[in-house]
């Protein structure tokens, strides 16, 4: 086959939870399938910042026209942006539509957001989802018939060793950038109630949508010496911080996937999240799962955690067992199985 691929969010040094999955499916589709060829197309910004690739069968080029690109049988968009149709065969991620069901972000960022939601939809022949959660909002708001929907789980890379127990620190960790979406205030406001031994660790960068507000009230909480801000993590930094932690707080509130849980998990790292959008679906029974608008709820289940180090042993071991169900080699295939629909 002879596969276009939108990598322009493959780009970059602080790459987000799409960031990552493009860089996995394009280095995992150029190793497993290397009698393909994979053109990697970028918008010209990034493309001037892009790693020449390093694989024989991968070119790179701008992803503009002429079209269909380089004679490719199939372009894939990664991230829910399909502006025209590059190839005879289009495929499209879609991580979430969070933007278009709350006040999650700007409303001149939430149009421009719909309208390209919109385009790809329609420019797509098959729609690959990346939850059933996620692959239900495409159907109910976008109106695409679940028949053009699959879905491909994200993955996680597992460490070869992780921390035991007695080695970690009265350290409470969540990871993601500090925005309204992420639930940040509420969290806080548990923390300030729980034994002050206690550390919560914010690793963001505290640039996304209402993160003004949520700093101005970590500046405000009586419990402030206690919380840190190290700001945007490097990959090692943040597998550092999951090495050290003893409890991972993730009750967002609109996720259509949730990497972080896994990458807790995987660390052996007991975890708390929400009970709502994907990460249910996510987190299986290896979580224990709270109504994250409900600050007495997670207070609660961070009491529990606290005081029960059986229960924070028996959370990882479930955790450990579930990231194993989610490798990245399982997200390159089925996305490969895909192409190979379409195509045929």
């Amino acid at each position: 086959m002879r596969i276009a691929l939108d990598a322009s969010y493959s780009v970059g040094q602080n790459l987000t939870g799409i960031g990552v999955y493009s860089k996995k499916l394009i280095s995992g589709l150029a190793g497993t399938h290397p009698a393909d060829k994979l053109l990697l197309c970028y918008r010209p910004k990034q493309y001037l910042q892009k790693q020449e690739p390093r694989r024989p069968n991968v070119r790179c080029r701008i992803l503009q026209p002429p079209f269909p690109i380089g004679g490719a049988q199939l372009f894939h968009g990664l991230n829910q942006r399909v502006d025209r149709r590059p190839a005879p065969k289009v495929v499209s991620t879609f991580h979430d539509l969070f933007v278009m069901t709350a006040e999650y972000s700007s409303s001149e960022f939430r149009v421009r957001f719909t309208e390209q939601a919109k385009r790809a939809a329609g420019n797509s022949d098959l729609i690959i989802a990346v939850s059933t959660f996620t692959a239900e909002q495409v159907s109910n708001i976008l109106h695409v018939d679940r028949s053009r929907i699959r879905v491909v789980a994200h993955g996680v890379d597992r460490p070869k060793t992780t921390a035991p127990p007695a080695s970690r620190e009265k350290m409470i960790l969540f990871v993601g950038a500090l925005q309204t979406r992420k639930n940040i205030i509420r969290h806080v406001e548990a923390f300030e109630r729980l034994d002050n031994s206690w550390r919560l660790v914010l690793a963001g960068a505290a640039t996304g949508y209402g993160a003004a507000e949520i700093l101005s009230r970590i500046d405000r909480s009586p419990a402030k010496d206690r919380i840190e801000l190290p700001g945007h993590q490097h990959h090692s930094e943040v597998r550092t911080l999951y090495e050290r932690a003893s409890i991972f707080a993730f009750a967002t509130l609109d996720e259509g996937f949730g990497i972080p849980v896994l990458e807790a998990m995987a660390h052996g790292v007991p975890v708390i999240t929400s009970n709502r959008s994907a990460l249910p679906e996510v987190a299986g029974d290896a979580a224990l799962f709270v109504d994250p608008c409900r600050v007495d709820e997670i207070e609660n289940a961070l009491k529990r955690l606290i005081e029960s180090p059986v229960l924070r042993m028996d959370l990882a071991e479930r955790g450990r067992a579930r990231s194993e169900i989610f490798p990245w080699t399982r997200t390159i295939e089925e996305t490969y199985r895909v192409y190979e629909e379409l195509v045929s």
